[in-house]
């Protein structure tokens, strides 16, 4: 089985910088890390090919940096890493985003299962996953808290919409976004570190692509644009309240009161 995983690296820290021009967030040179969701994204492909057999393939979009990821990726028992960068990437939304990533998936060979994180911590759309779905053509579950079972051809899931839970099964080749607590990613192997320090990281340009349509990558196939982003203020004030525990009840329910928070 060709499991391909969908990973990306996000800022480590709430203070990032902001391209003023484009509104864009400042990638190189930051500090990244990899977005939380996507390592039970990795832990259930390890999984399944654990069981199933094949081979666990990381594809991001990103900056030449994010070989961090990778070979953080190689060293929980990944098989490939490659990584989709170039300058004309730069921009893009969440319909620019999932074509490029189609695109990549399509050069490196037909995939029988494809596995997202819910969703990424710096943009929060929950919508790569799907849309890398509908460029392929191919069915998709999102939302998948369990997989109950798993096979040569096909995959059951337990998929949680907060009121419902939903039993599906889908036919490869498909897609799946999971939720978090879907597993417990397994730490990194200092074995497995050391073995695949020289091991390759494939790097994909645009002119790699199968096609080359300009219009449909980067900000120039992005449709929405940021009108205005900037990073929160912080404001910071303490208050401290005198008395005896019952006077300082008082004094706090009396303050929220004011306030009408109550």
């Amino acid at each position: 089985m060709k499991i391909f995983v969908c990973m990306k690296q996000v800022p480590a820290t709430t203070k990032v910088d902001i391209d003023p021009e484009t509104g864009n967030l400042k990638r190189t040179g930051q500090s990244a890390r990899t977005n939380p969701y996507d390592l039970y994204a990795l832990e259930c492909a390890l999984r399944i090919r654990e069981k199933t057999g094949g081979t666990v393939t990381v594809l991001t979009m990103g900056p030449a940096q994010a070989e961090e990821m990778i070979r953080d990726a190689y060293s929980m028992g990944a098989d490939e890493g490659v990584i989709l960068s170039d300058p004309k990437f730069a921009g893009s939304d969440v319909l620019a985003t999932s074509y490029t990533l189609s695109q990549g998936i399509r050069l490196l060979g037909k995939a029988d299962l494809i596995i997202c994180g819910r969703q990424t911590t710096d943009g929060d759309t929950a919508q790569i996953g799907p849309a890398i779905a509908e460029h392929l053509h191919i069915p998709h579950c999102a939302w998948v808290e369990a997989i109950e079972d798993v096979d040569e051809e096909q995959i059951t899931m337990r998929q949680n919409f907060g009121s419902v839970t939903q039993v599906s099964r889908m036919h490869f080749p498909c897609l799946v976004t999971v939720d978090k607590d879907i597993c417990v990613p397994r730490l990194p192997s200092y074995r497995l570190l050391k073995e695949t320090a020289e091991k390759p990281v494939r790097k994909v340009s645009f002119e790699d692509l199968p096609r080359k349509d300009l219009s449909r990558y980067g900000a120039i196939g992005s449709p929405t644009r940021v009108e205005r982003i900037f990073a929160p203020e912080a404001m910071v004030s303490n208050l401290y309240v005198k008395g005896n525990p019952q006077q300082k009840a008082q004094e706090l329910v009396s303050m929220l009161a004011e306030r009408k928070y109550i």
